[in-house]
């Protein structure tokens, strides 16, 4: 028939056999003849229970596994038994085949693996409605073990790989899901090369042409940048030959991502970014010389290039928190331009390369108490049951991403702590007793208060009383996890306490009244009175914010409540009739239209934080209470919106429109000239019969930055006004910017 696919069986056995030897060579040489066993029946298993499965891309599914496991082996480093729980980590989810069978087949270590791989599987689906939910459940594997969440993100990075063969707008979702929590979590576990790459084919994906644009611009600027490494290292090798060091040396390009950083959020053209490079020197160093040979290095660098003494980073002495250990220095070259020199060992590179994994194989080393201080951190976030899920994957992103300052207690022990925490966070890191009664602190002997934001360096003293006791302005106070956890643990624990009497004072009222003590009446009373529980209720009542008396109103049929004005209750939208409502307006729209006569009578809003305009690439959003909301794809909200609430996430397009009008915003930059604002006015009113709503413009020292609002009809259209404006004499760039607010 047209157009089907014929499938060579023998070619495809062939294909998984090839992959599953290459595998094999993956493995490290010390595997045991009974460790090659369990990878050969996992593989078997696999094979066989995936038979009948194939992917997007039409390939056989085992070759996803197969895939997963050579990450797992090769990029991780992880053993043998990882290996085996990766080729089997959807055999259970997927498949017929259960856990008792894969703890028969194998042993109990597997089965816990694959049974923690197999809780998780939902996080990956693109139609789950409750990702904070399953993220949670990610991060209590943590509790379990860790190689659970390293095999999952060996799983993501095969699904960021081969994501071409999905469509538009589950590529957005993966992509931005990745950028927003799985790239952080990468880069926290030490697994630096995994996280760039997930950070690279994110933005491939969610911003396309950027992304091309900038690997065509670093591939014209390849030859020159290899002459420029080449020059910059010569004198370099030389010295440290000379002083008899064993070393390699090599320059690494930045990824496209963190050039990308500083193209589009630091407003710095691709031209004058200087750094598109960093020199690294890996030094062959025996354990007990590594620093004074790092140390060594620098030395003989600054001999030759004079450093930036603001740009020196020493993690030798503070590793960072993922065990992170180098030492960091940018130098001017003899050709005028900043250059970053990384300095590390072996050991320290592979511990960059592969983290927690290079981490087991060098447990002696002190970095690994580091990543147990941060585990334990996340345990702590993990353990508040009371802690929302969507709270938690807030507090768990906080950790990923924070720069971390070091502090000092009295006595010099050091303390890591997030940057922005405030001698309050300090206090509870030292003991949620000590938190919890903490009245102020000394900071370098200086009397400071709570919320004082600590820096580098900081010795910290802090002060209590017996009489303290967490209020609600604390929470305002701290920045960490852990003292935002205790301090709503202590707060529902006093709510707790006083709503006791207010459950007294009520079930009074009621028992005069000859109401009964019912669930069914207390969910009315709740539902009136507009509180989420009964404990707030009785929490309202102790504090005067709910009147008891308004019980008089209400008739009582034999011990139930007939509410006087069901008119007046106030339904909430529970999360079931919010999936409900997405699932209606997903069945009426498949794609929703907008714009123009043919498109859908839905109520949508265009988003101020962007400000889309016809021809841009958006997405619908379904809100709870302003209809839907179109976004720019490339809106800064976007990454966020798209990997929390995927299943709000509304495919859209426009229709053919010509008559509405849309404000945007044109930032241009220049050299000042007298008539040039006349010049530009003229093209935007009198050529192109545009209207503008503001125009405004600063010059110093010559060059001028001029913002203007004007309404255009759809892209091309304020592509055209753009080409027109660049073209002008004395006009350097012409750019977008999203909103008025960023005027």
């Amino acid at each position: 028939m047209e157009g089907t696919q014929v499938i060579d069986i023998d070619v495809e056995k062939k294909l998984i056999l090839k992959e599953y030897r290459a595998l094999l060579r993956s493995l490290k040489k010390n595997v045991s003849p009974q460790e090659k066993k369990m990878v050969r029946k996992a593989f078997e298993l696999a094979v066989e229970s995936h038979k009948d499965m194939r992917r997007k891309s039409g390939e056989p599914y085992v070759l996803h596994p197969l895939a997963v496991a050579k990450i797992v082996s090769e990029e991780i480093g992880l053993d043998a038994t990882s290996v085996a729980c990766a080729l089997l980590h959807d055999v259970v989810e997927d498949t017929e085949v259960t856990l008792e069978e894969i703890e028969r087949t194998f042993n109990k270590e597997v089965a816990k693996i694959v049974d923690g791989l197999t809780k998780i599987a939902g996080i990956f689906d693109l139609n789950s409605s409750i990702q904070a939910e399953n993220f949670r459940k990610l991060l209590l594997t943590l509790n379990d073990d860790i190689r659970v969440i390293l095999i999952k993100l060996a799983d993501r990075l095969h699904n960021m790989r081969t994501l071409d063969s999905l469509k538009r707008e589950k590529q957005l979702k993966i992509a931005s899901e990745t950028l927003y929590l799985y790239a952080p979590l990468a880069h926290r576990m030490g697994l630096y090369a995994i996280k760039t790459e997930m950070e690279d084919l994110s933005l491939k994906f969610t911003e396309p042409d950027l992304y091309k644009d900038i690997a065509r611009k670093l591939n014209e600027t390849k030859r020159e940048r290899t002459k420029f490494i080449y020059d910059f290292i010569k004198p370099l090798k030389e010295e440290l030959e000379k002083r008899d060091f064993a070393f390699d040396i090599y320059g690494r390009p930045k990824s496209i991502y963190s050039i990308y950083n500083k193209v589009k959020n630091k407003g710095v053209p691709f031209e004058e970014i200087y750094d598109l490079f960093a020199i690294r020197i890996i030094l062959k160093s025996p354990p007990d010389k590594e620093k004074s040979d790092c140390w060594g290095v620098y030395s003989a660098i600054t001999d030759i290039y004079h450093p930036n003494p603001d740009r020196l980073r020493d993690w030798l002495s503070n590793p960072k928190a993922n065990g992170y250990e180098a030492l960091h220095t940018t130098v001017m070259s003899s050709m005028g331009k900043w250059v970053e020199v990384q300095i590390r060992t072996e050991r320290m590179h592979e511990i960059a390369e592969k983290g927690f994994a290079a981490h087991w194989k060098y447990k002696e080393g002190s970095a690994d108490g580091v990543l147990d201080d941060w585990l334990n951190k996340i345990r702590n976030v993990l353990s508040n049951t009371d802690t929302t899920a969507l709270e938690v994957v807030n507090d768990f992103k906080y950790e990923l991403f924070s720069e971390e300052i070091f502090v000092f207690t009295p006595k010099g022990d050091l303390k890591r702590l997030r940057k922005g925490a405030t001698a309050l966070d300090f206090a509870f890191d030292i003991h949620s007793g000590v938190g919890k009664k903490c009245i102020g602190a000394k900071v370098n002997n200086k009397l400071v208060p709570l919320s004082h934001v600590l820096r580098n360096g900081d010795q910290v003293e802090i002060l209590t009383s017996n009489k303290q006791q967490p209020n609600e302005d604390w929470l305002t106070y701290v920045v960490t996890a852990k003292a935002r956890s205790v301090i709503k643990q202590s707060l529902k624990e006093e709510k707790k306490r006083l709503a006791v009497e207010g459950k007294e004072s009520l079930e009074r009222k009621m028992k005069a009244l000859r109401i009964d003590d019912t669930e069914a009446n207390m969910l009315l009373l709740c539902n009136f009175f507009k509180l989420d529980s009964p404990l707030e209720l009785y929490f309202s009542i102790i504090n005067k914010k709910t009147d008891l008396s308004e019980l008089n109103k209400f008739d009582v049929v034999a011990g139930k409540i007939k509410l006087p004005k069901p008119a007046n209750l106030q339904t909430e939208i529970s999360k079931n009739s919010m999936d409900e409502a997405v699932k209606q307006t997903l069945q009426k729209n498949a794609e929703l239209l907008i714009m123009g006569d043919g498109a859908d009578k839905i109520d949508y809003k265009f988003a101020p934080c962007c400000n889309p305009i016809p021809g841009d690439d958006v997405f619908g959003f379904l809100t709870i209470n302003d209809g839907i909301k179109i976004h720019r794809t490339n809106c800064p909200n976007a990454v966020q919106l798209m990997s929390k609430y995927a299943y709000r996430v509304i495919k859209t397009r426009w229709t053919k429109q010509h008559e509405i009008a849309f404000l945007t915003g044109i930032k241009l930059t220049g050299i000042d000239d007298v008539g040039l604002v006349n010049k530009i006015t003229n093209i935007i009113t009198g050529q192109m019969n545009l209207n503008m709503r503001s125009i405004s413009f600063d010059s110093s020292d010559g060059v001028f930055e001029g913002k203007i609002m004007v309404y255009v009809h759809d892209t091309a259209e304020l592509e055209d006004l753009s080409a027109r404006l660049t073209a002008l004499d004395g006009i350097l760039e012409v750019g977008r910017f999203d909103s008025e607010d960023q005027q």
